[in-house]
């Protein structure tokens, strides 16, 4: 089953049902009037939806044309984002071009920062920011949506939990980092609103793709048209989602509706090092400090420049057949005001 939430002039959209080929639509709110709706009753109205999913296939129900550009993040706000880092090569990696020891933990006990929920942007919105001094980078992510989690819920009951998966762009301001993290209290102005991709779809949609807490797809990243990345989402996950839930409801309950993101997708290189960009042979990066990493490792500088006005950065997985599966994150750098 596809989901996706249309702009309607509210704050949280009208939700619909979308065909696997992401064509067509029907709209669902006599089920559930939202994303979030849906997710608080998911037992009550899941067979409703699948039901429905099935009309659409068969134009059983009134169908209207899906247009990508008219949705909204499936959930335009949520009552929690929180984004891991399960590709450990990825924080290795940035943590070495800045000078920092890696603590030997980190291989064992994953990464997680509070995002900012409140105002997600829509999948073709532009990234809208007061300078290119900020560091403007890309980070292109899996998440799940989970339903109601228990505090201290065992890996098993995190992996149940499990209602809707998606793609993100992350959206960082590299510049602003440092000096964030150096107060040791974390991240805030340098992480503004993320993306997510225009339809969530359930686990089941992905078929053999999904192991019950990876995704075995490459995620593939354009910049200005050109092929900046295509790692898989499988490989080199240290955290699979169950373990990234569990960690996030260690202390506290998680309500349904809850966004649980991957952190960076990151694959080695087949030596065990860093990996390569795609021009090299490689599978190249999600984001452009991995890149800005390997050259300053390489090099002793990196040259690639961060995000410019004018920059298209798009993200997308598509599955063994070449269909998108969640359709296009597309979004242009603009200047702010």
């Amino acid at each position: 089953m596809k989901l996706a939430t249309l702009d309607n002039g509210t704050r949280d959209g009208r939700l619909v049902v979308v065909s696997k080929d992401l064509t067509r639509c029907a709209d669902a709110t006599r089920i559930a009037p939202t994303m979030q709706y849906a997710l608080d009753n998911w037992s009550k109205v899941r067979l409703a939806l699948e039901l429905m999913a099935e009309d659409v296939e068969h134009e059983a129900v009134p169908i209207e044309r899906f247009r990508e550009h008219r949705a909204l993040s499936p959930l335009p706000r949520a009552y929690q984002w929180a984004d891991g880092s399960a590709y450990v090569n990825h924080v290795e990696l940035v943590r070495k071009a800045r000078g920092a020891e890696m603590p030997p933990s980190f291989w064992t006990d994953p990464l997680m920062y509070q995002g900012g929920s409140d105002t997600f942007l829509g999948p073709r919105q532009p990234i809208r920011m007061a300078t290119e001094e900020y560091g403007i980078d890309l980070e292109a992510e899996i998440a799940v949506i989970t339903g109601d989690v228990t505090m201290a819920a065992s890996r098993e009951e995190a992996a149940d939990a499990i209602r809707l998966v998606m793609l993100v762009n992350d959206v960082s301001l590299r510049n602003l980092i440092p000096n964030e993290l150096a107060k040791g209290f974390g991240f805030f102005q340098s992480k503004p609103s993320s993306a997510f991709s225009p339809v969530a779809v359930t686990p089941d949609e992905l078929g053999e793709a999904w192991d019950g807490g990876k995704l075995n797809l490459p995620l593939t990243v354009t910049l200005n048209d050109t092929p900046f990345g295509r790692a898989n989402a499988a490989t080199d996950m240290t955290f699979d989602f169950p373990t990234l839930i569990a960690h996030a409801a260690k202390t506290r309950a998680l309500g349904a509706g809850a966004i649980i993101g991957s952190g960076t997708v990151s694959n080695k290189g087949p030596d065990g090092g860093p990996g390569k960009s795609i021009a090299d042979g490689g599978v190249g990066y999600s984001c452009l400090a991995e890149l800005r990493t390997v050259e300053t490792i390489r090099d002793g500088a990196a040259k690639t420049p961060f995000l410019k006005f004018g920059d298209t950065v798009r993200i997308e997985m598509k599955d063994k057949a070449g269909h998108s599966i969640f359709g296009a994150i597309e979004q242009t750098v603009e200047k702010d005001g």
